[in-house]
């Protein structure tokens, strides 16, 4: 609430012009010695902390609960000798509201009050900025008057009308051209039926032309994909037995920490929601620059009550998405990024649990960075991987997947396609971008893309987060589905105009993006034509085998060794450290694990027809075995060496 430049003279009274007289401003930390509410020891702390932390004096005193928050908006009251709004007895006027704009309001922390005595008035809840606001104000409302307001009764007073726009925004913020929130459109549907129904007539009259050509395409994407892991894997043995490179001189100082905002979507999470506060409040980064927004649906009543019960840290907080056409997780983050402090977001889920020094590490890399570095992107692993098979097999898909081919993928210089948690971004960025996709299931995979074609770059973290292993069938079978139901999606909203995204891209990126999505949806849609190629070892007729001839037959199943070969490749290097190794033995086990990827894909592309943004929910906290109190602090939660009854207006910002 206070100003960052708390010793420095500046224009007192916020009525008066700004041109009128200046008066000197007293110090809040002054204002607050001389009413008893903090001793001149705790003022000395508290500049000492500021010097520190780009945190207002005020926001440091709530955050370590040393003031009440009435008596810190009096206090402020005194010091810009202006009034405290009170929204309970006078309502914000919605006109001069919507004639600012509600996101302005949200964005500079400000809001047009009420007109009266030929002025109008304006609630702020950074006063320190109001005389470079004056100008604009000005222009628009004429004489204006200062009044003063905390950030979350800003919030509500602009909820109390303006919900329902909020709510419709976050589910269009991206671009028309760049969503699929028209996916459901007549010419979409009658572009892929009649795609259909020309498949099926070559199917019928020229049957061995449709085999021919079906198993060709089959056969290079499983080379083009083959190679790229070759390549990968060539680059991450490099990478272990280059020497690292020495430290040239200490990293950047920075000199004072920036304020990170963490969005934790949840939906139905009675099992979970306890444990997951448990474990963010272990996160080790200044409590008055760390805002934890809880990220629920207005009908959620178990997660909501489950909140409730909890008794949130300070730097914790409930936001309440309103109901709208669609409920889908990136609809809930972009209506929450319009409240986030922080000017680095970041996103975790349900389950996790993150190394407590991962946040300290984000804001070092993002310091150390260009500003075209605007994504980093975590280590995620699994803290139930003995639970069972499928567990062992989902947390070796996951090493190979974070711990070797996405850092390979990066050294490439492809775009990569994002995690759905443990990733951080510049605010700015985020927001330039439209935010996430609301209508797209498998929004961060989007996103990446979004933003390689703007010319930005993701980067991997060395720090690891830990969740709940998939570990049932057909759970992880719809959850799969929504994920490949998702890539297929993101890749036909990006090729809507292939030409554009080849200019983006470049050509090298622009393959990778096919190779990863259409190749992916490619291999696991006509996997059991691959498969069926097992049965030539052991003398029985193949259908294609004629066609082909004994050379070419030759030639695709070594392939298809070679392939299988260097999926065992990625594997030992993804679970070589002492963390996996137990993992090991079962890597073999993959081949009969990916297959169901396949009838996941079948799924998945059925509901591209049927539900295309149904969000099939995975329920988490059935097999938690992550202790609430060292989930993270335990040796194996850190990277490998590279060897490496309230109602909703009321619950939206506990804090």
């Amino acid at each position: 609430m206070a100003s960052r430049r708390q010793q420095k003279p500046t224009s007192g009274n916020g009525g008066a012009a700004a041109n009128g007289p200046r008066v000197t401003r007293l110090r809040l930390g002054q204002i607050l010695e001389d009413e008893g509410e903090i001793t001149p020891q705790d003022t000395l702390r508290i500049l000492a902390v500021q010097n520190r932390v780009e945190a207002r004096f005020g926001d440091i005193l709530l955050a370590r609960g040393m003031i009440d928050r009435d008596r810190l908006y009096d206090a402020v009251a005194r010091q810009f000798r202006a009034p405290v709004a009170r929204f309970d007895r006078h309502p914000p006027d919605v006109r001069l509201i919507d004639s600012y704009g509600v996101t302005r309001c949200l964005s500079e922390g400000l809001l047009p009050w009420r007109k009266t005595a030929g002025y109008t008035i304006v609630a702020t809840a950074r006063p320190e900025e109001f005389e470079t606001r004056r100008p604009d104000l000005e222009r628009q409302f004429g004489p204006v008057q200062l009044a003063i307001t905390g950030e979350v009764e800003l919030h509500r007073a602009v909820l109390g009308h303006h919900r329902k726009v909020l709510a419709t925004r976050a589910e269009s913020r991206v671009a028309p051209m760049e969503s699929c929130r028209r996916w459901h459109s007549k010419m979409l549907r009658e572009v892929f039926l009649a795609l259909g129904i020309a498949l099926l007539v070559a199917m019928v009259t020229l049957p061995d032309l449709f085999l021919v050509t079906l198993f060709a395409w089959v056969f290079l994407s499983l080379v083009a994909n083959t190679a790229l892991k070759l390549a990968v894997a060539a680059g991450h043995v490099l990478a272990l037995r280059r020497p690292a490179a020495a430290a040239e001189g200490s990293p950047p100082v920075i000199a004072r920490l920036p304020p990170v905002s963490i969005l934790v979507p949840l939906y139905q999470e009675r099992e979970i929601a306890g444990r997951l506060i448990k474990r963010l409040d272990r996160i080790d980064y200044p409590r008055e620059l760390l805002d934890i927004c809880l990220v629920v649906e207005a009908d959620d009543a178990v997660t909501c009550d489950t909140i409730d019960r909890a008794d949130l840290p300070r730097h914790m907080r409930q936001i309440v998405v309103p109901n709208g056409q669609i409920k889908t997780k990136p609809r809930a983050l972009n209506y929450a990024l319009d409240f986030c402090r922080g000017s680095i977001v970041g996103v975790y889920d349900a389950e996790d649990a993150p190394a407590p020094d991962q946040i300290m590490k984000v804001v070092q890399r993002f310091h150390e960075r260009p500003p075209e570095v605007a994504c980093l992107q975590g280590v995620l692993d699994y803290y139930n991987a003995r639970t069972n098979w499928l567990s062992r097999c989902f947390t070796a898909e996951y090493a190979m997947w974070f711990r070797v081919m996405l850092p390979g993928l990066t050294r490439l210089g492809l775009a990569i396609p994002l995690g759905g948690t443990s990733l951080f971004f510049r605010r700015q960025v985020l927001e330039d971008l439209g935010g996430w996709d609301a209508h797209n299931v498998t929004e961060d995979a989007d996103l990446g893309i979004r933003l390689a074609r703007r010319g930005y770059r993701t980067e991997m973290i060395d720090s690891v987060t830990e969740e709940e292993a998939n570990c049932r069938f057909w759970p992880w079978v719809k959850q799969r589905s929504r994920w490949l139901k998702g890539y297929a999606m993101t890749w036909a909203v990006h090729m809507r105009q292939p030409g554009k995204l080849r200019r983006e891209l470049g050509w090298w990126r622009f393959a990778g993006v096919q190779l990863l999505f259409l190749g992916t949806i490619t291999q696991f849609l006509f996997a059991p034509l691959l498969w069926s190629f097992w049965i030539l070892p052991f003398g029985l007729p193949h259908p294609v085998a004629d066609l082909l001839g004994a050379p070419l037959l030759s030639a695709v199943i070594a392939a298809f060794l070679i392939s299988l070969l260097a999926d065992l490749v990625i594997g030992l290097l993804a679970v070589r450290g002492e963390r996996h190794r137990f993992l090991i033995p079962w890597l073999p086990t993959l081949y009969f694990y990916f297959p169901m990827a396949a009838l996941a894909t079948y799924k998945g592309l059925a509901e591209l027809f049927t539900r295309p943004f149904y969000w099939d929910k995975t329920e988490h906290g059935i097999f938690d075995e992550g202790p609430e109190s060292d989930a993270g602090d335990a040796p194996d939660a850190q990277a490998e060496e590279p060897d490496a009854e309230t109602p909703p207006a009321d619950r939206f910002a506990a804090e």
